[in-house]
């Protein structure tokens, strides 16, 4: 069964879900037939790659709020990531454009790292306060997941990779999604948000469930019947 999940590397949601949803995953039963794919989604497009504000002054000019009241939103989702054993370090965060950051993740799907790679985005971003627009922070990045540095900078210093993620983009727009992070569970069944374990344990199940022909329900060695052109009869009481 396939879970793909729109996601963005600056959106502090999209963290918290992957956390509750991977928490949910741990509790599935057939989690080992679960496979979970990456798509990208950016938030804001036209983002600069270098900026000379922060997140608070972001949110605050963006929402017509203060400055004050954008910090006290960032430290509640602190406390929210600390919920789920994140570490949030909004003061020193580096805002940038994502979408090297989402070729990145691209092409460590090539060599299937593709959910290793988003982890570390996310921690480095998050955590870490890393320059996510830089390129030789984003290779290194690469290395410590087991990619090649060298090939990973000089990805990021062409183009490639920019289809697959504009492809992902496109495909979020025909489905209506409109924000992230967003689980699709086997093509259908969604879950919008960062939402509780519960309900993405639910989801997972009810998808499983429906993905299976039938159920057998009186399954037993003495059964009567015919298997490979052999008959067993019904074992008498």
């Amino acid at each position: 069964m396939k879970v793909e999940i729109w996601s963005d590397y600056m959106c502090p949601f999209c963290y918290i879900g992957k956390r509750r949803f991977e928490a949910a995953l741990d509790k599935f039963a057939n989690k080992d037939e679960i496979e979970v794919i990456q798509r990208s989604f950016e938030l804001d497009p036209n983002a600069k790659r270098d900026v000379d504000f922060d997140v608070h002054d972001m949110l605050a000019s963006k929402y017509g709020m203060t400055r004050d009241k954008a910090k006290e939103m960032n430290d509640n989702l602190t406390q929210q990531a600390q919920a789920v054993g994140l570490t949030y370090h909004f003061d020193t965060m580096v805002l940038t454009n994502m979408f090297d950051a989402h070729r990145l993740t691209q092409f460590a799907a090539k060599y299937g790292k593709m959910n290793e790679m988003a982890e570390r985005l996310f921690h480095a971003y998050f955590t870490e306060s890393k320059h996510l627009g830089d390129h030789e922070t984003l290779a290194a990045l690469a290395e410590e997941v087991g990619l090649d540095r060298m090939e990973a900078a000089n990805m990021l210093a062409g183009s490639d990779y920019s289809q697959e993620v504009r492809a992902d983009e496109q495909e979020a727009s025909a489905l209506g999604i409109r924000g992230v992070p967003f689980f699709v569970i086997n093509r259908k069944y969604a879950v919008s948000g960062a939402q509780p374990s519960e309900v993405f344990l639910e989801a997972l199940q009810k998808a499983w469930d429906e993905s299976r022909p039938f159920t057998v329900v009186n399954e037993s060695a003495d059964q009567a019947g015919c298997t490979d052109g052999v008959c067993t009869p019904e074992q008498k009481k």
